[in-house]
């Protein structure tokens, strides 16, 4: 199974602005088509090479971040965490992501006694809880304006 790489690094204030120039370039040359053709100038001999356009905008979305100044992770979807790396994307506790995991709220698999937990199901969690969250606060909203409040 694939392992994610969890190590962040805020980039520099340099590579933060090259970063939003290269993205503002690229982000103006993506089209709709299949593929995207970037030459490279830099080693022995200039050499053109073919990317996904899909790959592109993540490309141009990960230069976004970094031009912000935002550190940037990329953790395949089919990638499976650790209890601590899942905890740590939650913003919980390792202890409470176990009770979550215990109680069946998050699927996940034993490896030997470690529980590994999929991307997916981690994401899936953190949709439910979103939306559970915002329908609370949607009632609310509505109470407090029956109350005048």
């Amino acid at each position: 199974m694939t392992r994610p790489t969890t190590t962040r690094v805020l980039p520099s204030d340099a590579d933060a602005a090259m970063a939003k120039e290269t993205c503002r370039v690229l982000a103006s040359r993506l089209r709709d088509d299949d593929l995207v053709r970037l030459r490279i100038v830099d080693g022995p001999s200039p050499e053109t090479v073919k990317v996904p356009v899909a790959a592109m905008r993540l490309l141009v979305r990960i230069l976004e971040e970094m031009g912000r100044g935002n550190a940037v992770a990329l953790i395949p979807v089919r990638a499976e965490l650790t209890t601590q790396e899942a905890a740590d994307m939650l913003n919980i506790s390792r202890p409470s992501l176990i009770h979550l995991l215990d109680e069946g709220n998050i699927d996940y698999r034993r490896v030997g006694s470690h529980r590994r937990v999929r991307f997916e199901a981690l994401m899936k969690y953190k949709r439910q809880a979103d939306a559970a969250r915002r329908a609370a606060l949607a009632d609310l909203a509505v109470y407090d304006q029956e109350l005048g409040i």
